[in-house]
């Protein structure tokens, strides 16, 4: 199975541009698109992205998803669990790290002051 990202070696990042809402976020979540793509639909692919919070920003309720995920808190606070009006949960603190095989369900996610996450996603090799 090849992967369907490209040879790039170490380069400046321009954190001012690239960034958008993923489908199904609120506003104050933004992703960056590093290397790769999902194709969900398939089942194929691999993304490797960053996902920021802005303070204050959380989703209200767990969700699940077809292919693996592992996600290190890069800066930032991150609380797992709260419920629906942003309450709750266990907060963690940079370098701390996930790895959630597919449909393992997560969430809800808030940041009280704003937060930075590397993730990869991938499906199982067929």
């Amino acid at each position: 199975m090849s992967v369907n990202k490209k040879h790039d070696e170490f380069h400046a990042l321009d954190m001012s541009v690239g960034w958008e809402v993923p489908a199904g976020y609120p506003a104050g979540i933004q992703q960056k698109i590093l290397a790769g793509g999902l194709d969900e639909g398939n089942r194929r692919g691999t993304r490797t992205r960053l996902l920021r919070f802005a303070p204050g920003a959380y989703t209200t309720s767990p969700f699940s998803h077809e292919y693996w995920e592992e996600v290190y808190l890069v800066s930032g606070d991150l609380i797992v669990g709260n419920d629906e009006k942003g309450e709750g949960g266990e907060s963690f603190r940079p370098n701390t790290y996930a790895c959630r095989p597919p449909h393992a369900p997560h969430g809800p996610f808030k940041s009280v002051n704003g937060c930075l996450l590397l993730e990869m996603h991938y499906f199982d090799p067929v």
